[in-house]
């Protein structure tokens, strides 16, 4: 059964739902940021990529007038309103049974989680990638006690603040369909401390914390501190120029725009796509007249394993 919906009782539909054009049914409305907006499909593009060592002593081996080109091995269509997230996982299982599983994964900040970083390195892929950091009101203000500065005793399910009170409660929960831990502090510890405006402004003047659990959250610490390095920021620093296959699909292909209407005829151009920048690559190598050394592609690059 077909009926209008009225929008002022019932609201709109969910956007990844919400039909937005009556010639395509499964294009869809997105943003990103505050200025861009779309109508249409996402794509995600996977390449291999060399440091500049390897990529010297690669054309040295192969006694070649430039090192190997970067080649697209995996494209990812999607309806517009699906996070980079949920593409990690399929794209990663996708080059591992083509047998080009990476060793290290390089990833914008949209695709990372905890409980994805560290499936992947069970999997043997280090994923090399900024994660969110802490946005509590106390990171953010870069003041008081944000949640790093409390120790956890996981054996013992309690946090000791700053202070050195502990927590009262340690409840496990669901949230956004995710385990997680919440920790409270009792009023009567947390409203007479000293150091309570430092920590907390929240009512009942009391201090909480969600956790995830103790691996997905050692995890994530551990990617935190990682990522304040130079050493890792040095490291990153190879996924700097990849937006510039983006340009080359534009500028060549057209990539941004769909020719086609519906999902399934859409993902095939973007594959067309991919595979004319390969044979463009290819064909600049062994005709050698190597194409810039400028870092090439989308959001998602990887090294190949040894």
């Amino acid at each position: 059964m077909i009926k209008k919906r009225d929008a002022d009782d019932e609201g709109v539909p969910p956007g990844e739902l919400r039909l937005a054009s009556p010639y395509d049914p499964d294009a869809r409305w997105a943003v990103k940021g505050e200025d861009l907006f779309w109508l249409g499909y996402k794509v995600h593009l996977t390449e291999t990529c060399h440091g500049p060592a390897e990529a010297e002593a690669e054309a040295e081996d192969r006694a070649s007038s430039g090192p190997l080109p970067n080649l697209i091995t995996d494209v990812a269509t999607t309806e517009a309103t699906v996070p980079d997230v949920k593409a990690t996982a399929p794209i990663q299982q996708r080059l591992t049974e083509h047998g080009l599983k990476p060793a290290e994964h390089y990833l914008d900040a949209g695709y990372p989680s905890a409980d994805l970083i560290t499936a992947a390195r069970k999997q043997g892929i280090t994923m090399v990638t900024p994660v969110l950091l802490d946005h509590s009101p106390q990171a953010r203000a870069a003041e008081g006690f944000d949640k790093s500065a409390f120790a956890i005793d996981w054996k013992a399910r309690q946090v000791r603040c700053p202070a050195g009170a502990t927590s009262a409660t340690w409840t496990p929960v669901r949230q956004h369909g995710q385990d997680a831990i919440v920790v409270k502090f009792h009023v009567r510890t947390c409203r007479p401390c000293p150091a309570r405006d430092q920590c907390t402004t929240a009512q009942p003047n009391r201090r909480s914390l969600t956790l995830r659990p103790q691996e997905l959250h050692d995890t994530l610490a551990h990617a935190r501190r990682q990522q304040q390095t130079d050493d890792w920021k040095n490291k990153y620093a190879l996924r700097a120029g990849i937006e510039g296959t983006i340009n080359q699909a534009l500028d060549i292909t057209g990539i941004c725009r769909a020719r086609y209407r519906g999902l399934p005829k859409v993902r095939l151009q973007h594959a067309f796509s991919a595979t004319a920048i390969n044979m463009i690559r290819l064909n600049a190598y062994w005709t050698d007249h190597p194409l810039s050394r400028t870092r090439n592609l989308e959001r998602l690059n990887y090294r190949l394993t040894a």
